[in-house]
């Protein structure tokens, strides 16, 4: 068996939120200039031996306490808390809580009208899931998933959540960066956003680019167009990079917390120094490849210089602390301990870690850990599929797809959904389906139907139903209608809940 010792593994996690806190610090005066900065340390006189509160780390916080609350992890659990307790509504946070506040459920909450989908929102919060998921890749690009689709829906934010995951649970036992890159993109598709500037950034390294060259490639060929109260150095307006697609951020970010890291190598203060020398989203580069580097080498080998001036403690900016404030760690030891007790709760309720923690020396088949990975899709079991959101039951899944217009609905046009049906049990189902509509809402092909499902592996065709919902009038902005699944002989009732908007056009 696989095993990391958990000395070593706390000093990695630690070192994770260390470098979090250190990158945040030191890109937060940078964020979001479209220029070349030239900074060795920070700029901050009067910082006091504390780091300047970050949104990278604060979501972290709540989903650390999620998980103390209840170690199951679903978009529509992570929903209810990311409501009451995430404040902001600047971009994708503000859109995709919004959408959950009128009842639209992941991922529809970040698809809806949400030009930011494609922003740097998600993969900022990806280490949790790594600590808790160290050396299981799967499992922490699984949570990535259920986190990213509440506010960035279908898009590009949530291939860079599950890909930052997925490198970083490998960093926990693969000390070669390149090897845990190339692992965590079997996680994305290999022709979305983010997966092609992962492959500028290679494709410069290997052609021996520096790091300046490279990010103008980077930019010339990923870039987003920031929003007009952002700044873009006239020498990159006259590259024309003050042009782009606004809100299309991650992959040009990504590529860029990569070029600081593949470039800066052992080197810690370089690596902070190129990210945010690079310019964009400076403290969200900066901090994650802080993470990523104090997984790789540890809390030990973090530069004491980098760490005096923030000290050990955390403060937050976006949360809604006077509700819940008193449970949030304030300082990164116990946040430290707090995710060890984390992952070690999990690791006994799972029948196959692939890496267990244990009080003796490390054993890792690092190359086995690699091919194990390498060889499967498990990306496309996270994010593909339907465009709506899924539903767990004892019996059964549900997977709700709203078509390509998502959840909007016009006065006396059908509106289509297709619902795929997954059985979780060894036996046959029989499904007896019946709806629950406004009064006014005809369905085809019928209010009651039933279904026949095969127990997984009987058949290779998924068990699919497709409705169509016409209203003559739309009363109100909301409309909503509920699935009732029951199986004859059986006390379960699931429930699946279906939302619909009312166009406004």
């Amino acid at each position: 068996m696989n095993t990391l010792n958990r000395a070593e593994y706390r000093n990695k996690v630690l070192g994770c939120w260390l470098g979090k806190n250190v990158g945040g610090t030191f890109g937060a005066p940078f964020e979001w200039m479209r220029q070349v900065n030239d900074v060795s340390f920070y700029v901050q006189k009067d910082l006091n031996g504390t780091p300047l509160p970050n949104d990278d780390l604060d979501i972290q916080l709540l989903w650390l306490v999620a998980l103390e609350d209840n170690l199951t992890v679903t978009s529509h659990r992570l929903a209810e808390y990311w409501v009451s307790n995430v404040t902001p509504h600047w971009a994708e946070y503000g859109i995709g809580k919004t959408n959950m506040r009128q009842g639209l459920p992941p991922p529809i909450s970040g698809t809806y009208k949400n030009a930011f989908k494609n922003s740097c929102g998600s993969y900022i919060r990806s280490e949790i899931w790594a600590c808790i998921a160290p050396g299981n890749p799967v499992r922490a690009a699984q949570y990535a998933y259920e986190d990213a689709i509440l506010d960035h829906g279908n898009g590009e934010g949530v291939y860079a959540e599950v890909f930052m995951s997925a490198l970083e649970s490998m960093a926990f036992v693969v000390n070669d960066l390149r090897t845990c890159i190339m692992t965590a993109l079997t996680f994305i598709p290999a022709e979305c956003g983010v997966a092609a500037a992962v492959a500028t950034t290679l494709e410069c390294l290997d052609a021996k680019k520096s790091w300046k060259e490279t990010r103008e490639i980077v930019l010339e060929r990923h870039r987003g167009r920031l929003a007009p109260w952002f700044h873009v150095s006239k020498e990159d307006c006259a590259k024309g990079f003050d042009t782009g697609t606004l809100g299309y951020d991650v992959p040009s970010n990504i590529a860029l917390t990569l070029t600081g890291l593949l470039w800066g190598g052992k080197d810690f203060g370089e690596v902070q120094c190129i990210c945010v020398n690079c310019g964009e989203d400076t403290d969200c580069t900066g901090a994650t490849a802080g993470s990523v580097w104090g997984i790789l080498y540890g809390a030990d080998a973090i530069p004491q210089k980098w760490l005096d001036p923030i000290g050990r403690g955390i403060r937050t900016i976006c949360l809604n602390i006077g509700d819940f404030g008193w449970r949030i760690p304030k300082t990164v030891d116990n946040l430290t301990d707090r995710t060890l007790r984390i992952a070690e709760a999990l690791q006994l309720l799972s029948a196959d870690v692939p890496v267990a923690l244990a009080d003796a020396p490390s054993s890792l088949e690092v190359s086995a850990l690699t091919q194990l990975y390498a060889r499967k899709d498990s990306g496309r079991a996270i994010w593909g599929g339907f465009a709506g959101p899924r539903y767990d039951f004892d019996l059964a899944t549900v997977h709700v797809d709203y078509g390509e217009d998502g959840a909007v609905i016009r006065a006396n046009v059908p509106k289509t959904i297709r619902l795929r049906f997954t059985n979780t049990q060894s036996a046959q189902l029989n499904l007896n389906l019946r709806w629950y509509t406004p009064d006014a809402c005809a369905v085809t092909p019928g209010k009651e139907t039933f279904l026949m499902l095969l127990s997984t592996g009987l058949s290779d065709d998924p068990c699919v139903a497709e409705f169509a919902f016409t209203l003559p009038t739309l009363p109100q902005p909301m409309i909503r209608a509920v699935l009732e699944v029951t199986v004859p002989g059986r006390p379960t009732v699931m429930l699946v809940p279906v939302m619909f908007i009312a166009a406004n056009d």
